[in-house]
C-alpha cells in the first residue's frame, strides 16, 4: 500500500470537480474515477524513473571511485625504472584492458537506464490500454461509423 505522501494527487477529489458537469452519456463519476487512475499511473511511473535514474547516479559515483582508485594505485606505483620496464606490448595490452572496462560500465549503465525507462514506460502504456477499454465501455453500440 502506498502512502499519501507518495502520491501528490492522493487527497486531490475529482469527483467533487466534475460533479457539477452535465454532459450527456457521460458519468461524472466514472470520468474522475478514470482521471484518478491516469494521475495514479502517472504517479507511478515518475517514482520508477526517480528510483531508477537515482540507482544509474549511484552506479556512476561508484564507478567513477574505482576508476579513481586504480589511478591512485597506478601513480602511487609509478616511478621512472618502472616506466622503462613497461615494453609495448604490456603498455598495449593495459590500454586494451582499460578500454574493455570502460565499455563494460557504459554497457552496464545503459543497460540500467534502458530498463528504467521501460519499466516507466509499461506502466504508463498499461495505463492507456485500460483507457482505451474504458471508453469502449461508454461508446453505445449502435452508432454508426
Amino acid at each position: 500500500m502506498t502512502k499519501a505522501t507518495d502520491n501528490p494527487f492522493a487527497s486531490f477529489d475529482l469527483s467533487k470537480m466534475f460533479a457539477d458537469m452535465k454532459l450527456p452519456g457521460i458519468d461524472p463519476a466514472s470520468l474522475a474515477a478514470t482521471q484518478q487512475k491516469n494521475m495514479e499511473a502517472l504517479t507511478a511511473a515518475n517514482k520508477r524513473a526517480y528510483e531508477g535514474y537515482q540507482a544509474l547516479a549511484k552506479r556512476q559515483g561508484e564507478i567513477f571511485k574505482e576508476n579513481m582508485e586504480q589511478l591512485a594505485g597506478l601513480l602511487k606505483n609509478a616511478s621512472p625504472a618502472a616506466a622503462a620496464d613497461m615494453n609495448p606490448a604490456k603498455s598495449a595490452d593495459f590500454v586494451r584492458q582499460a578500454a574493455e572496462k570502460a565499455l563494460a560500465n557504459l554497457r552496464e549503465l545503459s543497460e540500467m537506464m534502458t530498463k528504467t525507462n521501460t519499466e516507466a514506460f509499461e506502466l504508463i502504456n498499461k495505463r492507456l490500454q485500460e483507457n482505451m477499454e474504458e471508453i469502449k465501455k461508454h461508446i453505445p453500440t449502435g452508432m454508426p461509423k
